[in-house]
């Protein structure tokens, strides 16, 4: 039996840096043609692909590794950066990058990540389109604040509350789509009690970060959990708790401090479109 071969791609915007084990590294564009004809050669050689989660710039990838059926781990980036560090790899580049998650593939085998849920491309679409109309609403903001006329303001402010119904359309839209399918539905009821998760970032994590959507949903149920029975939570602290250690006692934290940066960087748009509606 041969060994998996594990190949890391490194994903940015506009490429994709691809470390082969045995073929070294190459760069191709993160554009359709190019993913189909990446996804076809990983086909013919089985190969298991390696890449971090990275909000929409990864969504090509993935969609066309599923479509051709092709085993791949989307990782957490705060665990391929522990990897990195473990491994001694300080550089940072596209290429060091690709090599890396290469290697982590190889060393830790990470489990297969499941296929979509059916209801992530339409959410997607979605979220991307509202993210359009919050960005156009601020704009037209920005030009009523900057007219004088009076006839010039009028139609600005038609405008502006057109794009408000629109916006609440596709809101309601997002909200049928996460309670059409069971298990988006309960992720997003766990997260919503989560402090700094509101509507807006909960649905993009289910959409664009489900991985890390779930890890923060099921800590959010541990927690909970504990805090309904804290003779547990008492007991694990008189048998060797946070506050041996000079920490503070109490139910853990949902989530660690590199995740809650993961999750500002890549939902950064939909929290400023958030703090622009709450604002005006």
């Amino acid at each position: 039996m041969m060994d998996q071969i594990y190949t890391g791609v490194d994903v940015a915007k506009a490429w994709l840096d691809i470390y082969h084990p045995t073929r070294g590294a190459k760069r191709i564009e993160n554009t359709l043609p190019s993913v189909r004809n990446f996804a076809r050669s990983a086909a013919r050689e089985r190969v298991w692909v390696i890449f971090e989660a990275s909000g929409g710039y990864d969504r090509m990838l993935r969609d066309g590794l599923e479509a051709a059926r092709i085993s791949f781990s989307r990782v957490h980036p705060c665990q391929a950066r522990d990897f990195a560090r473990a491994i001694g790899v300080i550089g940072k580049t596209d290429r060091v990058d690709a090599l890396m998650l290469t290697a982590f593939g190889q060393r830790m085998q990470p489990p297969q990540t499941p296929p979509g849920s059916p209801t992530r491309q339409p959410l997607l679409a979605k979220i991307t389109r509202r993210r359009q109309l919050v960005e156009m609403r601020k704009q037209e903001v920005t030009r009523l604040q900057q007219t004088i006329d009076s006839e010039a303001r009028s139609d600005i402010k038609t405008l502006i509350l057109l794009l408000e119904r629109r916006i609440e359309k596709v809101e309601a839209r997002i909200a049928e789509i996460i309670q059409s399918s069971p298990e988006p539905a309960e992720t997003d009821r766990r997260l919503q009690p989560v402090p700094g998760v509101g509507t807006i970032v909960a649905t993009t994590l289910i959409a664009e970060l489900p991985e890390i959507a779930q890890q923060i949903a099921e800590r959010s149920r541990l927690s909970l959990a504990l805090r309904q029975f804290p003779e547990t939570v008492d007991s694990v602290t008189e048998n060797g708790s946070s506050e041996e250690e000079g920490q503070p006692s109490g139910p853990p934290s949902i989530s660690p401090p590199c995740m809650h940066h993961d999750i500002r960087r890549r939902s950064e748009r939909s929290e400023r479109s958030c703090k622009t509606q709450k604002s005006q």
